[in-house]
């Protein structure tokens, strides 16, 4: 007699959703940021999970060391967090934690910040700031960087991990490696206050140095350009005691100074660079191999009207400033797209954050805030909005995803504006002390930190500013006009 049949039916299994909402909060407490805005986006079911106030309340206050309002208007916890980052992003309070120092009395050129560390250079000398070293009271929180014979020309900071791979550990990850151009001919890599390597190469000083490493491997490699008019790439794993065996590549095809140099953000191999004449040069390094002459590593060119001001990559296009105008070039063709801004007499400066389609020109007196989709069809593109005033040119202009900040030689201080409204929301002075200081020299931002650099005859005033713990807000001035709008453009126009 045959056996009777046995059920394959298996029970089902018990998954993450099967848990009660209490015993989900609690587990999501173990949780970063970053893991809680990932589970959101696995179910509609977790997304109500990841949005419970309990949640956004602890993350609230491990970020700001602050209890959550009591007052909130209504708004649940996640959107009062939202809101708090974004208003700090903006600048938009008062009491910013405050530091200002004073150097010798010559105008900082360059300035770089970067977590808990600030880098400025005056003429040949850069000078390093550890500002946490600084507020415990160490004695070496401050160094002078002195091989340079000459002015320097360009400063950039990379991920040490990035440069080499002689150092490991989760620490050093996070750390950065300062690089410098000079007239003196030279580059030079600088950590914890000494110089690791010295790179020549150039027959004459070199005056740009591009904005990210090129390569996607472990062999990272430095783009250079020159007033020679070459463009130069430097393997920085190499270990060459002069810096010449760490030379890769020599670029010819430029016939002025190389001024400006940017990876294309489609392709990390990509490099483009712009000389004094407004030629513009794309270059596939991926093909360069050796130190010899390669003219046929460039694989696209243009150019644009009047005096290069800057340059920025973003995917596949290019966004170029000369002259008056900001023209868009798809590398893929070399093809310009759009005029995307026109400011009249000239440029002085240039920022955009292209992923929300928008750009910001410096001018005489005045800003101007840009939408590229706007402009996309027109002849003769409009601003959404005019940053008005500025006294002078607006030479140090800075932008990201939730501001722009804007200054000038002639301004006593920077000024704040909201990234999609052209509203102004702060305005920072150069020195909180008397004394009569110039305007600004040099700005670096990074989140909601800003340090700005002005001078006067008797001294230079660095002035660095954190707004993550601030508390008092800016007043509302419902009254103020702070720019000037123009009517929205539907999508039926």
């Amino acid at each position: 007699m045959a056996e009777p049949l046995r059920s394959t039916v298996t029970p089902p299994e018990t998954t993450i959703s099967d848990l009660d909402e209490d015993s989900m909060v609690h587990c999501a407490t173990y949780l970063s940021l970053r893991d809680v805005c990932n589970l959101a986006m696995a179910s509609s079911a977790l997304k109500r999970l990841a949005y419970s106030d309990s949640i956004w309340q602890r993350f609230f206050s491990e970020q700001w060391h602050q209890q959550f309002p009591s007052h909130s208007s209504g708004n649940g916890a996640r959107e009062v967090y939202l809101a708090r980052y974004a208003a700090l992003r903006q600048f938009k309070f008062l009491d910013p934690f405050l530091l200002e120092f004073r150097e010798q009395a010559k105008p900082c050129n360059h300035l770089l910040l970067r977590k808990n560390s600030l880098f400025f250079s005056q003429g040949s000398l850069v000078k390093m700031m550890d500002l946490d070293g600084y507020l415990k009271g160490t004695t070496d929180f401050f160094h002078t960087l002195s091989d340079h014979k000459a002015r320097i020309t360009c400063m950039r900071l990379f991920p040490l991990n990035e440069v080499t791979s002689l150092f490991r550990g989760k620490t050093l990850e996070e750390q950065s490696v300062l690089v410098t151009s000079s007239c003196d001919h030279s580059i030079r890599l600088w950590w914890k206050g000494s110089s690791l390597r010295c790179f020549r190469g150039h027959n004459g000083p070199v005056l740009s140095l591009s904005n990210e490493l090129l390569g996607e491997d472990s062999s990272k490699v430095l783009a250079s350009g020159g007033e020679d008019g070459t463009v130069r790439l430097w393997s920085l794993s190499s270990s060459g005691g002069r810096g010449q065996r760490a030379l890769k590549a020599t670029l010819y095809g430029h016939e002025k100074p190389v001024n400006i140099l940017s990876i294309a953000g489609h392709k990390t191999s990509l490099l483009v660079t712009i000389s004094r004449d407004s030629k513009v040069r794309v270059w596939d390094t991926s093909t360069a191999t050796s130190s010899a002459v390669r003219a046929s590593c460039c694989v696209g060119m243009t150019s644009v009207p009047g005096t290069p001001v800057n340059m920025k990559c973003h995917e596949s296009l290019l966004y170029v400033a000369a002259g008056s105008s900001v023209t868009a070039v798809d590398l893929r063709t070399m093809q310009k797209v759009v005029t995307a801004a026109i400011h009249l007499p000239k440029l002085c400066s240039f920022d955009a954050v292209p992923s929300k389609y928008l750009i910001c020109t410096g001018g005489d007196g005045r800003a101007m805030l840009w939408d590229i989709r706007r402009n996309q069809q027109s002849l003769k593109p409009e601003p959404i909005a005019e940053l008005d005033g500025h006294c002078g040119p607006v030479t140090s202009l800075y932008m990201d995803s939730y501001k722009i900040v804007t200054g000038g030689p002639k301004n006593a201080d920077v000024n704040v504006w909201d990234v999609d409204t052209g509203v102004q929301t702060n305005s920072l002075l150069f020195s909180s002390s008397d004394g009569a200081v110039s305007g600004c020299d040099a700005m670096a931002v990074d989140g909601c930190r800003i340090t700005t650099a002005s001078s006067s005859e008797d001294c230079a005033v660095v002035c660095f500013r954190d707004f993550n713990n601030a508390t008092n807000p800016v007043a509302k001035q419902e009254n103020e006009l702070t720019s000037k709008f123009w009517d929205s453009i539907s999508d039926d126009d």
